[in-house]
C-alpha cells in the first residue's frame, strides 16, 4: 500500500481552520470550548461542526484538544464534550489525562498530546497497548530517537516541524503554576520562560545579566522533512493555536510546497484530496518568529535559545547613517514601504520598534532610504534596523484567496435511451448521471462538442477542477447548454454523496486491560489529578502515586522545570560534551522580582532542571 503523509495545521477559531484547509492542510486542530491546553482558544461546537463538514469534503481530518489535566468534578464535562464532538464527526480528540481512559468514551480515535511526555520507545509502546491510535512525540527527540520509537511500535507518529518551542519536556513545567497558581497543564502558562534572568554562580559572581535566559527560538525543519520521512513520522505538525490567519496561510502553504515535492519523490502520497493553489510565494521568514532552530533533531549542536527578545525581530535590513530630525536615513539592501514594521535594541537591550509612515529611496545613494517613522523615534547614526513587518507582503498573504480542488475526469456518453455523464476523482470514487431525452443530431458538430466539453468542464463554485472531457457518441448531438449544466450538477452532486460515503474513518474504541506501565513510582511529575488517573495507573502496575502539583503541593524546593536545553551550553560553557569552564556551582537564576532558581545539571542525560526556591536566598551578586 502506498504510503499516505499527513500535513497538520493549527486553527485558532473558524477563520484560521478554513484557510488552513484551503492552504492545503490536511488536517487541523483546534481547541473546543473547555479543557484545551491553549486556554485562549476555545471554540464553539458550531464553529468546530462547520469545520468538520469543510474538511470532509476532502477527506481532511479534524482533531480537537482536550488535553488539560482535569479535577475529578471536570470529568463527566470533559466526557459529555467527547461524546458531543464524536456525534458531530470530529475525527479524534487528543488528551493529556490519562483519567479519560477510565470513562465511558465514545469509540473515537485517541492521540496522545505532547504533554504527555512522549520521548522513549518503552512510554509510546505502552500508549498503543492501552489504546491510542497516535502519539505526538516530544519536541527534544532526536532523527535517532525518533527511529528508535518507529521500531517499537505502529502507531502513527505525530512531530512538530514548525513553530514555538518551550524550552521544558512539555507536561514537565510547573513553573508558571508555583509563581501564580497558572497551570500550564491545565491550559494557563503565564510563559515565565520568556521573561528576563540573570545567572549568577555560588559567590554571587554574575554571569549573564537580565537576558532572556530561557527563551528559546522557533522551530524550522521545513530542511528536514525526508530525514523525518525516513525516521517513520507520519504526520507533520505546525505549532500555533494562538497565531492569526496570515501566519497559518503563509506556512501551511510553504509546507504544503515542499512536502509534496519529498512525497512526489517517493512516489507517496498525502492523505487528503485536492490541490491547493495559492497566489503568493510563501516565505517563512516573513510571519512571526523567535529566529529558527532545528532544537535537537540532530543532536546537540547550535544553541537553540533566543536571549535577546521573545519578540520577533525579523530580517537584518542595515544601519542608521544619519538622523534629520523627526526623519532618518537607513543604508539598506531591501525595498521597503508604507506599513512596514521596523524594529532595534536600545541602549538597554529593550527591543523597540516603530511603523514606517513614509519610505523615500534617495536620489544621492541606490541603497539609501529616507524613512519617516510613526512618532519621534530615540534613533542615533549607526543604529542596527531589523524589519519585523514586511506590509507588502502580509497584504498579499491576508488578500489571497486560496483554492482548493479536487481534480476529477469525466466521460460524456450516448445511450439507446439518451445520455449518460460519467465522473471519477483520483481516489477511485465514481459517479454516473443519466438524462433520458430523444437524440437530435447536431446541424454543426463540430460546435456540438465544443460546447459540451466547454459546459460540462464549468466547475466552478465546486470543490472540483475538471481536467479531462471524453465524449463517447456515435455522432455529434445537439443539446441545450440548461440541460447539459443540470447533468452536471446532477453528477457532482453525486460524487460528493459516494465521497461522504467512501471517506475512510480512523478506528476508534479502547479495551481495558493490564499492560504494564513502564515505572512503578509516580511522582507530582506524573501529573495525577483525579480519581480516575489514579485508578488507571494502578491498574497498570503502578505502586506508589503522589498527586498533581495542580493538588495544591507546595513547589518551594521541589523541580519545577526540567529541559534538554542547558544555558550552560547556551553561553559556551559546555560543548554539549563535557564542560569547557568550570563553573562555581550551584548556579542560580534571578528574575527581575529577586525571585531564586536554582540549577542542576544531570550531565549524565544532558540535561538540566530549575528549582523553585522560596523564599528567595540571593547571593551577594558582585559581577559587572
Amino acid at each position: 500500500m502506498i504510503p499516505r503523509v499527513e500535513l497538520l495545521a493549527p486553527a485558532k477559531d473558524r477563520a484560521s481552520g478554513l484557510a488552513a484547509l484551503d492552504s492545503g492542510a490536511d488536517a487541523i486542530y483546534i481547541g473546543g470550548p473547555q479543557f484545551g491546553a491553549r486556554a485562549k482558544a476555545g471554540n464553539s461546537l458550531e464553529d468546530i461542526s462547520s469545520l468538520v463538514a469543510h474538511a470532509h469534503l476532502y477527506w481532511a481530518r479534524v482533531y480537537v484538544t482536550v488535553n488539560t489535566l482535569l479535577y475529578n468534578e471536570e470529568l463527566p464535562q470533559a466526557v459529555r464534550l467527547i461524546h458531543q464532538l464524536y456525534d458531530m464527526g470530529v475525527d479524534a480528540i487528543i488528551i493529556q489525562d490519562m483519567g479519560l481512559l477510565e470513562a465511558d468514551l465514545p469509540p473515537i480515535a485517541l492521540i496522545a498530546s505532547t504533554q504527555m511526555h512522549n520521548h522513549t520507545p518503552e512510554r509510546i509502546a505502552f500508549l498503543e497497548q492501552v489504546g491510542f491510535r497516535r502519539v505526538i512525540l516530544a519536541r527534544e527527540l532526536s532523527l535517532e530517537q525518533i527511529r528508535a520509537i518507529r521500531a517499537q511500535t505502529h502507531m502513527e507518529l505525530e512531530s512538530f516541524v514548525h513553530g514555538a518551542l518551550c524550552v521544558s519536556y512539555s507536561g514537565q513545567c510547573y513553573m508558571s503554576y508555583a509563581l501564580g497558581g497558572r497551570s500550564g497543564n491545565r491550559g494557563e502558562c503565564a510563559q515565565p520562560c520568556r521573561r528576563r534572568y540573570s545567572l549568577i554562580d555560588r559567590d554571587g559572581q554574575i554571569l549573564a545579566r537580565d537576558r532572556h535566559l530561557l527563551s528559546l527560538r522557533d522551530l524550522n525543519l521545513s530542511d528536514h522533512l525526508e530525514d523525518l520521512l525516513d525516521a517513520g513520522v507520519t504526520s507533520f505538525k505546525i505549532e500555533g493555536r494562538l497565531k492569526d490567519q496570515a501566519y497559518v496561510t503563509n506556512v501551511v502553504s510553504g509546507y504544503r510546497q515542499r512536502l509534496d515535492q519529498a512525497l512526489a519523490a517517493r512516489g507517496w502520497l498525502r492523505s487528503s484530496s485536492g490541490h491547493s493553489v495559492v497566489d503568493f510565494e510563501p516565505d517563512l521568514a516573513k510571519t512571526f518568529n523567535r529566529g529558527y532552530t532545528t532544537h535537537f533533531l540532530q543532536g546537540r549542536q547550535e544553541p537553540p535559545g533566543a536571549l535577546d527578545s521573545p519578540k520577533m525581530v525579523g530580517e537584518y535590513l542595515g544601519t542608521v547613517t544619519a538622523v534629520q530630525g523627526p526623519r532618518f536615513l537607513l543604508d539598506t539592501q531591501a525595498v521597503l514601504n508604507n506599513g512596514d514594521g521596523l524594529c532595534w535594541f536600545d541602549e538597554n537591550g529593550e527591543l523597540d520598534g516603530t511603523v514606517v509612515n513614509a519610505a523615500t529611496p534617495t536620489a544621492q545613494h541606490p541603497h539609501q532610504w529616507l524613512i519617516t517613522p510613526e512618532g519621534v523615534v530615540p534613533l542615533c547614526q549607526g543604529q542596527h534596523i531589523y524589519r519585523n513587518r514586511d506590509h507588502s507582503f502580509l497584504r498579499q498573504v491576508e488578500r489571497s484567496q486560496p483554492a482548493r480542488k479536487i481534480p476529477i475526469q469525466m466521460r460524456f456518453e450516448s445511450s439507446a435511451q439518451g445520455f449518460a455523464l460519467h465522473v471519477v476523482d483520483p481516489d477511485g470514487n465514481e459517479a454516473t448521471a443519466t438524462l433520458d431525452a430523444e437524440k437530435a443530431p447536431a446541424t454543426q458538430p463540430d460546435r456540438a462538442e465544443s460546447t459540451v466539453r466547454t459546459q460540462l468542464a464549468k466547475t466552478g463554485g465546486t470543490i472540483f477542477d475538471c481536467t479531462q472531457v471524453d465524449l463517447v457518441w456515435d455522432q455529434a448531438y445537439f443539446l441545450p447548454v440548461s440541460v447539459l449544466n443540470a447533468l452536471r450538477r446532477q453528477a457532482l452532486d453525486r460524487l460528493i454523496e459516494v465521497r461522504a460515503q467512501n471517506r475512510p474513518r480512523l478506528p476508534g474504541g479502547i479495551t481495558p486491560n493490564d499492560a504494564p506501565y513502564p515505572e512503578k513510582t509516580l511522582t507530582y511529575r506524573g501529573n495525577v489529578l483525579n480519581r480516575h488517573a489514579a485508578a488507571f495507573y494502578r491498574r497498570h502496575g503502578v505502586a506508589e502515586i503522589e498527586p498533581a502539583a495542580e493538588s495544591g503541593l507546595d513547589m518551594d524546593g521541589r523541580v519545577v522545570m526540567r529541559t534538554r536545553y542547558c544555558i550552560q551550553h547556551q553561553l559556551g560553557y559546555c560543548d554539549g560534551v563535557q564542560k569547557t569552564e568550570r563553573l562555581r556551582e550551584p548556579l542560580f537564576l534571578v528574575d527581575q522580582e529577586g525571585r531564586r532558581y536554582r540549577l542542576r545539571f544531570r550531565c549524565s542525560d544532558c540535561e538540566m532542571e530549575i528549582l523553585y526556591e522560596n523564599p528567595p536566598s540571593v547571593p551577594n551578586q558582585t559581577g559587572d
